[in-house]
């Protein structure tokens, strides 16, 4: 059965989800001096010292300017004078951090200056450790440019570690064209249960790549040359923090079911995707699904509620107690 990259991507978050007590995200940028400059497919965060701390705060993605800024958990600050950045962002910031909980209003302090002071409602904790990358390519027959994106993780050395995720049969001349530092996995389906349970065989473990050193981090390419950018160790402890932070916020389910009869729920792989029955795989609604298609017959998409389902499986919480502090019955005020 040929397998799409999505439908490959989406059933080896599942695998790693069921087996792993870390976070699973995917599509998340992985540059530093061009963020989009290089996309993850899957990433994997381990918790850290801190982890319950940062579960109970909020369900969403800190923003990284409230997190840097010097809004503090004692006294409340005018929001102006707590960022060293551009005046739209700082707003930006603040409402997010407002909204999400991770900052509060000081009333008192607002009232009585007619400006809006904040303050965190909870230290940042240090709730991360180790973080994985992982490049799927369940064909390696089409590579495309696979061996460049690999040569970049490993020069730049954002995560700790980088990893290939194929079902094709792995050769030494595949071995010898990725940076050693690269593991690979070779995935098979159970042949009883084709689709839905995946084995990961360890074909070669990871090297730990140096994330607290300066990096390389290649952007354009031209004949003869490659433009790269150093990034230092502090811009990429920045980084790996978004990095973190989008992936606990964001997760792996960021997918639609299609609106059409031959899409159902499957959950046999423990959690649930969007399975084409006329296609006979899991499907991509955005790109795969539609009046062109064959098989296509409109129906109502099926409401299926991927949060719970998130806050049910794993570690993360999708409306956890907060921080915030009750300020004489002043809250309702907004």
């Amino acid at each position: 059965m040929t397998v799409s990259e999505f439908a490959f991507e989406l059933e080896l978050c599942a695998r790693l989800e069921e087996h792993g007590d870390g976070l699973v995200a995917r599509q998340l940028g992985g540059g530093v001096a061009e963020p989009g400059g290089r996309i993850l497919d899957i990433v994997c965060v381990d918790p850290g010292p801190e982890f319950e701390d940062r579960v109970a705060i909020t369900s969403e993605t800190i923003p990284d300017a409230a997190i840097e800024s010097a809004v503090g958990t004692g006294q409340a600050r005018y929001w102006k004078d707590a960022f060293d950045c551009h005046p739209e962002r700082a707003r930006s910031a603040t409402e997010r951090a407002l909204e999400i909980g991770f900052f509060e209003r000081d009333h008192s302090a607002s009232a009585a200056s007619s400006r809006e002071y904040v303050r965190q409602v909870a230290r940042y904790p240090d709730w991360y450790d180790r973080i994985v990358g992982i490049e799927n390519k369940p064909d390696l027959g089409r590579p495309g440019d696979l061996e460049a994106q690999l040569r970049t993780d490993v020069s730049l050395a954002l995560v700790d570690e980088v990893v290939l995720a194929t079902e094709s049969y792995v050769t030494r001349a595949h071995l010898h064209r990725l940076p050693e530092a690269v593991g690979v996995w070779r995935l098979h389906r159970d042949g009883a249960d084709a689709g839905r349970s995946l084995e990961i065989e360890v074909l070669r473990e990871p090297t730990p790549l140096a994330v607290a050193e300066p990096g390389i981090e290649p952007l354009e390419s031209h004949p003869g040359r490659t433009e790269i950018a150093p990034v230092s160790p502090a811009a990429k402890a920045r980084a790996r923090r978004r990095l973190a932070e989008r992936a606990y916020g964001k997760g792996w389910r960021t997918y639609d079911f299609p609106d059409c009869v031959a899409c159902r729920p499957d959950d046999a792989s423990g959690a649930t995707l969007p399975y084409c029955e006329w296609n006979d795989r899991v499907i991509n609604a955005g790109s795969e699904c539609g009046s062109a298609c064959p098989g296509y017959e409109a129906a109502s998409a099926t409401a299926v509620d991927l949060e719970a389902e998130r806050d049910r499986r794993t570690s993360w919480e999708a409306e956890p107690s907060g921080k915030r502090r009750r300020q004489s019955g002043l809250d309702r005020f907004g």
